[in-house]
């Protein structure tokens, strides 16, 4: 149990029911008249809908243990991607619909976050920007450099973004992990 004078972000709450919420955003409101009370942003850790809720300050809200740890990716097994507990050796099978979109950027050897509750998997995050290889792009035709266009490209994952025309099959380019952009060329 903590107060809402506790809350920070990130911080994982189990509300309404015994479900997990995540603290994405909080300001205490101290008005001139009548008590005082948090504006919270909370975040559904499981379906991610994002709903504001306000408490009463001082008032005790249930907090949910959720233990973050960086895993290894080592492979898919079906459906089910396989991650590797760098310190225990212990492999963890994680269902494609809880990695959601982090399974556009997972190639062997990548180490993710990844969250747990009571044994269950909430989620898997990545860092915010990761490297990998364009696997196939169509090749720049000369001229169209100063044009700042884009084009597809399928990275090494299966994902295609769009990149700047001067991007080539086989180049490693740094991508967002959260918006799928292109950030740059990955000097080696």
């Amino acid at each position: 149990m903590a107060s809402t004078n506790d809350l920070k972000n990130g911080l994982v709450l189990k509300l309404e029911g015994g479900q997990l919420w995540s603290v994405v955003e909080f300001q205490h409101v101290k008005p001139g008249k009548g008590p005082a009370f948090v504006r919270t942003k909370l975040k559904n850790v499981l379906s991610g809908k994002v709903v504001d809720k306000t408490f009463n300050a001082g008032v005790k809200v249930e907090t949910a243990t959720v233990d973050k740890r960086d895993m290894q990716f080592s492979y898919m097994d079906g459906e089910y991607f396989v991650f590797m507990d760098m310190e225990t050796y212990d492999q963890l099978m994680v269902d494609r619909k809880t990695v959601a979109d982090a399974a556009n950027f997972l190639v062997e050897g990548f180490t993710a976050t990844v969250a747990q509750h009571e044994g269950e998997v909430l989620f898997v995050e990545l860092p915010a920007a990761v490297e990998l290889v364009v696997q196939e792009t169509e090749p720049g035709v000369q001229g169209d450099r100063s044009t700042g266009g884009t084009k597809p490209a399928t990275l090494e994952t299966g994902h295609q973004i769009q990149v700047p025309l001067f991007i080539t099959t086989g180049e490693k380019i740094k991508v967002d992990t959260r918006t799928s952009d292109y950030l740059g060329r990955v000097n080696s």
